[in-house]
């Protein structure tokens, strides 16, 4: 197996596109694997014809991988091949005449605004350091929605008298978030007690003791899930993630615009926010049914909605 040209696409990944290390351990997951399969039919990735990666692909099917999973691999493959095609180690992408598998998108899990509501006001009742700690973390998310990795590793200079919120995102990708009133006056009131978890001198906003030095990705989701039951919520649909979805739905179901939407959460492409648009053609029916003159009497949509008033 000849691993020199997957360990210099990673390393251009990494210092050329910032790639998260997280990223990259699935970059190599993938790459060895197809590795491996070459490997076994005296081939390197530097050889490979399309032929050998559509066999790969099918093996990896028959092998019981979910579409999801063949489509990520024959990803990793295509960036794989067009860097061996631009650094002149191969003459032709071999991915090119390669279709991959397609499967529908699954829709974000999401919370109604009232269970949002309903999640703020059981951390309001959290007492102490710790309650005003998890208060001012969800109202940030649902604010901004940020990720997780980004709202954990804020310093504390970024949310201290400020209506923007200046996030370093995937890849170094700065952007700037406004941060409503509701989330500026939680933070106002964690901060009185930040002391509780580090000391003064601490560069982040939610420090800790531990090694991190700050609040942990792992710990928050933690801290949610222990929440979720006060607030009336089955703790499976409650995340860190789900509350950035929340934030993303409920914005365009009250009107904003999809690109600004996909500038707040730090989208680099547009594709990846349009997961949201089922919120605008729910939004574009309504519309439709309120203000198009030949659509339906209040009587009958009102019937509509609520079927059981027809007995």
């Amino acid at each position: 197996m000849d691993d020199r040209h997957i360990e210099a696409f990673l390393e251009m990944m990494s210092a050329e596109r910032g790639a998260a290390a997280a990223t990259l351990r699935s970059y190599r997951s993938d790459l060895l694997g197809l590795s491996d399969f070459l490997a076994a039919r005296d081939l390197t990735p530097a050889d490979a014809e399309a032929s050998h990666l559509r066999d790969f692909l099918a093996a990896e099917a028959r092998a019981g991988r979910a579409p999801a999973t063949t489509a990520r691999r024959l990803s990793t493959a295509r960036q794989f091949y067009r860097f061996l095609y631009a650094e002149g180690w191969r003459g032709d992408d071999p991915t090119t005449a390669i279709e991959g598998p397609r499967s529908p998108r699954p829709l974000p899990k999401v919370l109604s605004e009232t269970e949002v509501e309903c999640l703020l006001a059981a951390a309001r009742q959290r007492p102490g350091a710790p309650g005003r700690r998890l208060e001012a973390a969800i109202e940030i998310l649902y604010a901004t929605g940020l990720r997780i990795s980004e709202l954990v590793a804020l310093p504390l200079a970024a949310a201290v008298d400020s209506r923007l919120l200046l996030v370093r995102g995937k890849g170094g990708r700065d952007r700037q978030v406004p941060l409503g009133q509701a989330a500026r006056d939680a933070i106002e009131r964690y901060l009185a007690l930040r002391d509780h978890f580090a000391a003064t001198t601490s560069r982040w906003l939610f420090p800790s003791r531990g090694a991190a030095g700050h609040l942990t990705s792992r710990r928050l989701g933690q801290l949610l899930k222990e929440l979720a039951p006060a607030a009336g919520i089955d703790p499976a649909r409650l995340s860190p993630h789900v509350l950035r979805h929340a934030f993303a739905s409920h914005l365009l179901a009250h009107g904003a615009d999809l690109r600004a939407v996909q500038q707040m959460l730090g989208h680099a492409d547009i594709s990846t926010t349009q997961i949201y648009t089922h919120v605008l053609e729910e939004r574009l029916k309504a519309l439709v049914e309120d203000h198009h003159p030949l659509a339906l009497e209040p009587a009958v949509k009102a019937r509509r909605s609520h079927p059981r008033s027809r007995h």
